[in-house]
């Protein structure tokens, strides 16, 4: 399949790209893709740094005649997403990504793609290994662990960049700049359970939620669709209420910044009551596509018969967990008044695992409000706390305030309508983009993201149109040779 994206245009951009689906580089395991990076800039003769968290940096001088431009620095991060359906067995720490064209789309078999934000790496790739593109100072930054915990963007230091103007490569929508993010927190949940004997006379069940698209749970909050954690916890709510349902473990989602596509767990019933409960399950399957059918075409929700587990979870803790599920606030909390169709604050339960006497859950709370991401924080938390389970926040990073005013917001709007014939819109975005944490370190820098047009990041589904990177990369290069002077 190789030979089908190296012949995409711009090929500089789409050989990088396809070199990096080779390279396994999950967040949190990006070693291999960190002596990539390295490798790639010695081997051009360009400085190149590993600071002590991982970044690699990239320094690439002015071509002959740009010296006096301002100081560009091209960022995007060089970890991706591991997702995949349950069906593949595919080891992110090992094998390289599948990747295929699909008509208008490049895409990869079951797994994510990486095009978040592997197309940004790719494009920066190709402006430092570039020998025609006219350009200002280039400084290429290379985060690490943007989609877990920005751990490469808060462990920047302030004195490693030169920047004026720094271009995040990271955003979904060709034809739109974004100017604002914003910010997010984890909170962490847990529950400590003692197991319990398998009553006499049970019948044990495998209960799975399958095939929802899930997605990003910053740019997809707002579109309908479901949550597998919430439809699972619903189905064992009830059936523990009706039919004595007892759980031996429960599983479902993975990723804080992922909405959860699927959902597993182990359960009993007492053997007199098979016929009803199974009955139960066949009406909440038509309830739940009736409800979710529109957005979520393709659900699955089975009940199955399995193999009788040794243990289940205490009775207390069941019922206190199934309750905390059910009363989680989940979704768009609030949109904003000041920019029509953005999600000001949303929270998405992303994971839940039983294991070894522990059942942990993450939720991620966004607001581009500080203190309305304080308060559906502290909503969470309140639910988790009179469920009897410990509470911790981590992971907070700032959001990133728009500057209508930015000279290049002003530059790449008149170099887009000159090239391109129209206006892209100005924009702010309901995800954690690296710009607020770097703005952060760096807070004279003006900042700018855009990219092309992906779609289903974070799931599965991801794909990138393959028209809108050629139009994002001459965007780019146009954008360079027209930098302000200093």
């Amino acid at each position: 399949m190789s030979d089908e994206i190296l012949k995409l245009k711009p090929e500089a951009v789409w050989k990088n790209f396809y070199s990096l689906t080779q390279i396994p580089r999950p967040s949190k395991k990006e070693a291999k893709v960190i002596e990539f990076m390295k490798k790639f800039g010695e081997d051009l003769g360009l400085e190149t740094i590993v600071d002590g968290v991982g970044n690699v940096i990239i320094k690439k001088p002015a071509t002959p005649g740009m010296e006096n431009k301002k100081t560009i620095c091209l960022q995007g991060h060089l970890d991706m997403v591991p997702q995949k359906n349950s069906n593949v067995d595919h080891d992110f720490e090992k094998d390289p990504i599948d990747a295929y064209v699909d008509g208008e789309w490049v895409t990869a078999r079951d797994t994510t793609l990486g095009a978040d934000n592997g197309i940004g790496v790719a494009a920066a790739m190709a402006v430092l290994e570039s020998k025609d593109i006219k350009h200002g100072p280039i400084e290429a930054l290379f985060t690490i662990d943007e989609e877990t915990g920005m751990t490469g963007a808060f462990g920047l230091k302030p004195d490693v960049l030169n920047a004026d103007i720094l271009l995040n490569l990271d955003s979904e929508d060709e034809g739109e700049l974004y100017i604002g993010c914003a910010g997010g927190e984890n909170t962490n949940m847990e529950f400590t359970y003692s197991e319990e004997d398998v009553p006499a006379g049970s019948a044990a069940y495998e209960v799975k939620v399958t095939g929802m698209k899930g997605g990003h749970s910053g740019l997809d909050i707002n579109i309908g669709r479901g949550n597998a954690i919430k439809v699972l916890n619903r189905f064992l709510y009830n059936a523990a209420k009706d039919f004595d349902l007892r759980i031996a473990s429960i599983e479902g989602g993975s990723l804080r910044n992922a909405i959860p596509r699927e959902g597993f767990a182990i359960a009993t019933v007492p053997a007199d009551k098979k016929g009803d409960f199974e009955k139960a399950a066949s009406e909440y399957e038509k309830t739940i596509k009736s409800e979710l059918g529109g957005t979520e075409p393709d659900m699955a929700f089975k009940v199955t018969e399995t193999d009788m587990p040794s243990k289940l979870i205490d009775k207390k803790t069941q019922d206190a967990l199934l309750r905390a599920i059910y009363a989680t606030p989940n979704g768009v909390i609030r949109m904003s008044d000041s920019v029509e169709g953005l999600v000001e604050t949303s929270t998405n339960l992303a994971s839940v695992k039983s294991e070894n006497g522990k059942i942990f859950l993450q939720s991620l709370q966004r607001s581009s409000v500080d203190s309305a991401r304080e308060d559906i924080c502290a909503a969470v938390r309140c639910v988790y706390e009179l469920a009897g389970a410990q509470v911790e926040h981590n992971g907070a990073y700032p959001g990133w305030k728009p500057n209508m005013d930015s000279p290049i917001l002003k530059k790449m709007l008149s170099v887009y309508k000159d090239n391109f014939g129209k206006t892209p819109e100005v924009k702010a975005i309901h995800a954690g983009l690296e710009c607020g944490l770097l703005g952060a370190v760096y807070p004279k820098t003006d900042m700018i993201s855009f990219g092309p047009t992906i779609r289903f990041p974070h799931s599965p589904d991801e794909k990138v149109n393959i028209a809108t990177v050629q139009k994002f990369w001459d965007f780019l290069v146009k954008t360079l040779e027209q930098v302000d002077d200093k």
